[in-house]
């Protein structure tokens, strides 16, 4: 019989293994028109997800709860018509393949 994880354990391995990833939050159908928003709590965190008006772009806050804190924005995408938030603060940045010689080694 195992013994359960303390509580600082377990909020370490949600921080590592699960904040990092981009989560599915709703349809961009839940919020049709210009101005409307979502509220969601992701991993004990609100967020709040809001089709802008100026572009009719989805974007992504978290809500902070320190006084006279402004949202921060958390990076969002709209992909098939789902909504993905990522929560993660560092940059994620696309590394480029190296290329791959077609040399055989056999030559």
């Amino acid at each position: 019989m195992t013994t359960p994880p303390d509580d600082r354990t377990f909020r370490r391995e949600m921080a590592t293994a699960y904040r990092s990833g981009w989560h599915f939050i709703d349809l961009v159908t839940a919020i049709p028109r210009p101005g409307d928003s979502l509220m969601v709590t992701l991993f004990g965190e609100p967020v709040v997800v809001v089709r802008d008006d100026e572009d009719d772009d989805v974007r992504a806050y978290r809500c902070l709860r320190r006084p006279r804190g402004a949202p921060q924005p958390v990076r969002c995408a709209v992909r098939y018509g789902m909504i993905f938030v990522n929560l993660d603060q560092r940059d994620h940045q696309l590394v480029e393949p190296e290329p791959i010689s077609a040399t055989p080694r056999s030559a």
